[in-house]
């Protein structure tokens, strides 16, 4: 056994696992801070895999190696895998991975047998999940392509095997009914204390993603480790509670994944806070809905860069900013060579949690942190050899695949970047002591500029002393020089003496307004907020779904037309083609007049640069002439006046 404590729910009471020593109280009183804010998870219909127990699952699975240059070889086979062997120390050379392997793929007939179940079983129920509308034709025709690049790049890159998934659902389904070894719902919790904070950490273990195979998604892979952490302030948290709260979302972190408590976005059940889980990927949001999320793709950065710069040179043509490219809903600038997927968080299944339709089984502290966190640094699942990692099972809540250590185990605080902000009874002092140090840097620099300034008054007046006297005149040189370095030293510091003043003064400020009971703004700290779908989005009309699902391969085929039938017009026919799929496109996205006005503005363009190619030198003497009477008319004109 590990060295975690656990609870049992039961229906009257929670019973307490005291079978491990305590050296006092603080265990237990963690245990009762996480759960008085555990979070309640909504899912989508449809979903397969919920929080678990690790131990089942580790004994379900068997331990492999991949040394460099070397087949995998099997260590520790399947059934006879521990939490506590899992643990034990092993040198390898660099570039050694550890994984393990939770399932095989189902054979044929078994697969097709439990394909033929699965759609009998969902033409009877009424709680399935179905697709949502329009995925392709949310974006734009180049981020399509890149779509069916990605669909490509599947069959040569490294993937977990497509019966890899159905064949979890099946031991999923075993390890849950055996309740009394394999709890159905679990969450492995952390608190930390960390200046000033306390960060209360949920993390749930999924034996499978399924994103890819079970909801048209990015990827698929054995196991899925996902984080939610409320904060509180150490000073008053019986008092005040949680102050700010972050979801793990993906790859993503910093100030975008937190939200303030009292922030309208985060829905809560009395204390415990709702998270809407994406299908199959698990993520985490706020709000419920369909998040159209867009993955680059590595091999095609240098491409998406070379782009990004060329739209900027043409929107700087046109007299507009490059921030004012096309956007999406949320504000974040659409990119091309992205591959678009929609994250279905629409909260309409199971949830878990304070008033779900199922309880937390267990809770499980991870003080002091077991072997199989701290000691395992290898995946968790298949290692399919993924160049993106996509398809690559993930590490233990401690570490990285790389096997350095993960930000949010490390440093809570910075991961969702409350590293810069002091808890609200600190933010007082904090002001202070900076309104102090700031205040200190001023009066050092007022006492260097005096000092500087009356050394460049000196060198002046030993300068003016000098004058009229030709054996001084390289002393005066160098005193000249001395006089041009002090007195650019003296406006830097000057400068800097300003900056640091206004500093100061909004600092005096800031410090008036929070005595009077001021609090920053709740979403002040946002850059870019994942907002679903809107209903607009959603109503797309279904002639725009089957263009934007068949324009990829109608312009392949339409190539291919070409270079067979008319390949001698083979540059005029693409450039037809491009143009068509340009104005189709524009024509269901509602954009044909802008289209039609920057192709204007780009045959203006061309034209321009072809008269100028052909009467260069005539477009020069041109140039001059007007540019001569002008001058001359300028000058007369001041002379009339």
């Amino acid at each position: 056994m590990t060295r975690t404590r656990t609870i049992r729910n039961s229906p009257d009471t929670a019973e307490v696992d005291t079978s491990w020593p305590q050296a006092d109280s603080r265990p237990e009183d963690d245990l009762a801070l996480l759960r008085r804010f555990e979070p309640v998870i909504r899912y989508t219909r449809g979903e397969q895999f919920y929080p678990m127990d690790i131990e089942p699952y580790v004994r379900e699975s068997s331990l492999w190696v991949r040394r460099p240059d070397e087949d995998p070889h099997l260590v520790i086979p399947e059934g006879s895998l521990t939490p506590e062997k899992l643990a034990e120390p092993r040198e390898d050379p660099f570039g050694t991975v550890y994984y393990l392997r939770f399932i095989e793929p189902l054979q044929i007939t078994r697969l097709a047998a439990y394909s033929l179940r699965s759609s009998r079983q969902k033409r009877e129920a009424i709680d399935i999940f179905r697709a949502g509308r329009g995925r392709l034709a949310r974006v734009g025709y180049v981020s399509r392509l890149a779509d069916a690049l990605f669909s490509l790049t599947l069959l040569a890159r490294g993937r977990v095997p497509g019966a890899t998934a159905a064949a979890a659902a099946i031991a999923y389904k075993r390890m849950s009914s055996e309740h009394a070894v394999a709890p159905q719902q679990c969450y492995y919790g952390r608190v930390i204390r960390q200046e000033g904070w306390i960060a209360l950490q949920y993390w749930f273990f999924y034996p499978f993603n399924n994103w890819r195979s079970g909801f048209f998604g990015v990827n698929d892979h054995e196991a899925d480790w996902e984080l939610v952490c409320v904060y509180l302030s150490e000073a008053d948290a019986d008092q005040r509670g949680p102050e700010w709260v972050a979801y793990s979302s993906h790859e993503f972190s910093g100030d975008d994944l937190r939200r303030r408590w009292d922030d309208p976005e985060v829905e809560k059940l009395g204390e415990h806070p709702v998270i809407y889980a994406g299908a199959g990927s698990h993520a985490s949001y706020f709000s419920k809905g369909e998040y159209l999320t867009e993955v680059p793709l590595p091999f095609l950065a240098p491409v998406s860069r070379i782009i990004d710069l060329l739209s900027d040179l043409w929107y700087s043509l046109l007299g507009r900013a490059p921030r004012q490219r096309g956007q999406q809903a949320d504000g974040a600038p659409l990119s091309i060579f992205r591959i678009p997927f929609v994250d279905y968080a629409r909260g309409d299944g199971v949830s878990i949690g304070p008033g779900g339709h199922r309880e937390w089984d267990e809770q499980r502290l991870l003080d002091p942190v077991p072997g199989w966190v701290s000691d395992y640094r290898g995946l968790w699942g298949l290692y399919a050899r993924d160049v993106i990692a996509g398809e690559d099972a993930p590490a233990g809540p401690m570490y990285n695949r790389d096997g350095s250590v993960r930000r949010a185990w490390r440093d809570p605080l910075g991961w969702a970047g409350l590293d810069k902000v002091p808890p609200p009874p600190e933010a007082l002092p904090r002001v202070r002591t900076r309104a102090d140090e700031v205040r200190g840097a001023c009066a050092a620099l007022v006492e260097t500029i005096d000092r500087k300034s009356r050394e460049v008054t000196g060198l002046g007046v030993q300068v003016a002393a000098m004058r009229g006297r030709p054996h001084l005149g390289k002393l005066n040189e160098t005193y000249q020089e001395q006089i041009v370095a002090l007195s650019t030293e003296i406006d830097r510091l000057r400068a800097q003496l300003t900056r640091q003043e206004a500093e100061l003064e909004a600092l005096d400020l800031y410090e008036e307004r929070l005595r009077a009971g001021y609090r920053d703004p709740a979403r002040g700290h946002i850059r870019r907020a994942f907002h679903p779908a809107s209903d607009a989005e959603l109503r797309l009309g279904r002639v725009a779904e089957i263009w934007a699902a068949i324009s990829v391969g109608l312009m392949l085929l339409s190539f291919v037309a070409v270079a067979v039938f008319a390949r001698q017009y083979l540059i005029l026919g693409l450039v037809a083609l491009i143009s068509l799929l340009v104005f189709v496109e524009a024509g269901f996205r509602q954009r044909l007049t802008r289209v039609v006005n920057s192709v204007t503005v780009g045959l203006t363009i061309v034209c321009s640069l072809i008269i100028l190619f052909e009467f260069f030198w005539e477009a020069i003497i041109a140039a001059v002439l007007v540019a001569a009477l002008y001058m001359m008319w300028d000058n007369l004109r001041e002379l009339w006046r």
